[in-house]
């Protein structure tokens, strides 16, 4: 293939330095890097035009993912932080009319985070955006190429998930 991009330039710069640089690993992992800080940057972009915070993005994601109704442990977990530092978060969020808090219908002692039909917009808007860049990106590939880099892709991060594998072990 005739196109170059920023990566092959960033190859052959560190190829002579580091005379066992392998450049197809190094090209690999460094077009993912790449890829991952442009799709990152639209996020913000799209965030930011939104006016929505990332952090309130990721809080209405994770109620989304529980189909808009989750108990404020189940974000935090989601969330991978405190359960006692969601409070803050769906504080901020309620008050802009994004999420309402209920007790729970089982247990009047728990509440219930539900998204209201204002925070599934802002999340939607901004799901739709990210989708769209990400559509254009990969569109790149047709659909047998998306999936032969999707299980590709899959086969590296079990591998990082398992780091104590050793490397010509079944799972590796």
């Amino acid at each position: 293939m005739g196109d170059r991009d920023r990566t092959d330039e960033h190859v052959e710069r560190w190829a002579p330095i580091v005379p066992d640089l392998d450049p197809d690993i190094e090209g690999a992992v460094t077009r993912m890097i790449f890829f991952v800080k442009h799709i990152r940057r639209m996020k913000e972009e799209l965030l930011a035009a939104s006016g929505l915070q990332r952090h309130e993005f990721d809080t209405l994601h994770a109620l989304a993912g529980r189909h808009g109704t989750a108990a404020p442990s189940l974000l935090a977990a989601d969330l991978a932080m405190p359960p006692n530092s969601i409070t803050g978060r769906l504080d901020a969020l309620e008050r802009r009319g994004f999420v309402r808090r209920s007790p729970s219908a089982t247990d009047r002692r728990r509440v219930v985070v539900e998204l209201t039909p204002a925070g599934r917009s802002a999340w939607r808007d901004a799901m739709d955006g990210l989708g769209v860049e990400e559509t254009r990106l990969l569109a790149a590939l047709d659909p047998a190429e998306r999936r032969t880099l999707s299980d590709l892709l899959r086969r590296i991060m079990l591998r990082a998930e398992h780091p104590a594998d050793p490397p010509n072990s079944p799972t590796a």
